[in-house]
Formats: C-alpha cells, structure tokens, sequence
C-alpha cells in the first residue's frame, strides 16, 4: 500500500496515517513494523531491485559474455527509464535512497556487482576475458556504467543517446576486458 500511495501522490505528499488508513490500521500497526517512512522507502526499494536484477539474472547464459554484459546493461537501463517514465514520483525516493545511503542502496550496488563479475567469471573461463581479477573489474566496470544505470544521470536524457552512449560504453569495457593489458 504504501508503495502504491507514494508512486502516485508522492513520498513527500503521503503520512504513515495516510498509508494506515488505507489499510484499515491505526498508524502505531504501520509504525510497529516500519518506524520511519523511509524505512518503508528502503524496503520497497529494497525488494524492486531484488526483483529487478533476479529477472536479469536470468539472462541466457549460453551467450558469450561480451553480449550477456551487453544485455544485462541494456535490459537494467530499459528497466530504470521504464520507471522512471511510468512511476514519475519513483524519481523521489530513488533520491532519498542515495541521499540518506539506505541499505537497499548498497544491496543494489553488491547485486550488481555481483551480476557483473559472474558474467566476467564466465569470460575468463570462456577464454574471452583476460582480466585476473574479477571484482576489481566488474567494480570499475559498474564505476564506468553509471552513466547509463544510474537513475539521476539518465533522467533526462533522450532515449536514443542513452542506446547509443549504452552500445559504447559497454564496448569500451569488453575491450578492456579482452585486452591483454587488462591484467
């Protein structure tokens, strides 16, 4: 419920009373599990983006890495424009979440990281990638697509800048990744 009332009246514009009343409850239920509005922020968030990478994970896997990486980002960043075109007050908690560090936050950050250092396993194995540590890399390679997953640098930007700026970074990084010098 509460998800609901602030995708579409706003975080800012809805109480715990508001939430509680629409559910029927008295505003010390909500506040019993939930002690703060933005912990409900939090576990929303939280459970979006579990959500959100799960489904991605789920890429095939019998692609080379180079593509899935591709996908991967390409899918994430569809997903998060989608939000963000269908959700307009999505924007607003999206931005407490990184103002005030909440944990759904970091979790986001350690899921895809741990999405994109999978996929660069993969490419070691494959014999595509020649990077000799994962973490470090697929830390760098998230550092690099900020601009086309976060949500504050895609915001308003046009589509088909973002496709092509998405194609372009992730090509850079497989050729870092394929690159001798990558070691």
């Amino acid at each position: 419920m509460a998800e609901e009332l602030f995708r579409t009246r706003g975080y800012a514009s809805v109480a715990i009373a508001d939430i509680a009343a629409a559910l029927g409850m008295s505003p010390a239920n909500v506040f019993k599990h939930f002690h703060s509005k933005t912990s409900l922020v939090d576990a929303i968030s939280a459970h979006h983006i579990e959500t959100t990478l799960a489904r991605l994970a789920c890429l095939d896997a019998g692609k080379p890495a180079p593509e899935r990486l591709y996908d991967l980002v390409k899918q994430l960043m569809d997903s998060h424009l989608r939000d963000l075109a269908e959700n307009p007050y999505l924007f607003e908690m999206v931005l407490l979440t990184a103002k005030d560090d909440l944990e759904c936050g970091h979790r986001y950050r350690d899921m895809l990281l741990a999405t994109v250092r999978t996929i660069i396993d993969d490419g070691i194995v494959q014999g595509t990638y020649t990077a000799t540590n994962s973490r470090q890399a697929a830390q760098t390679a998230i550092f690099a697509l900020a601009c086309v997953l976060h949500p504050v640098m895609i915001a308003n930007e046009k589509a088909d800048i973002l496709a092509t700026r998405c194609r372009e970074v992730v090509a850079l990084i497989n050729a870092a990744l394929q690159s001798p010098l990558a070691k």
